[in-house]
């Protein structure tokens, strides 16, 4: 899965304002897309709830995981990880 690492941190965007940015990115770099997964530091937060139970210990965050086992293509990842996206293409 490629990565597209932004650092936004002047601008301090909130999750949904990155959303909005990784989402525009993610049209624009693989045409439809669909979002598989995310991670939200600030919160603790990930999607799909509760990927990375039985990935304790691993290199690998569930999330991520998740996302490359489904046909993930791209990762926007914002600020070193504060805010972190997985796509595929449709």
């Amino acid at each position: 899965m490629k990565t597209l690492h932004l650092d936004a941190s002047e601008l301090d965007l909130t999750f949904e304002q990155s959303l909005k940015l990784a989402n525009a990115a993610a049209e624009h770099l693989l045409g439809e897309a669909m979002l598989l997964s995310f991670y939200d530091r600030d919160r603790n937060l990930e999607s799909p709830a509760g990927v990375s139970e039985c990935h304790v210990g691993c290199a690998t965050p569930g999330w991520q995981d998740y996302a490359a086992n489904r046909g993930g293509a791209l990762m926007v990842n914002f600020q070193h990880g504060r805010h972190v996206f997985c796509y595929c293409p449709l």
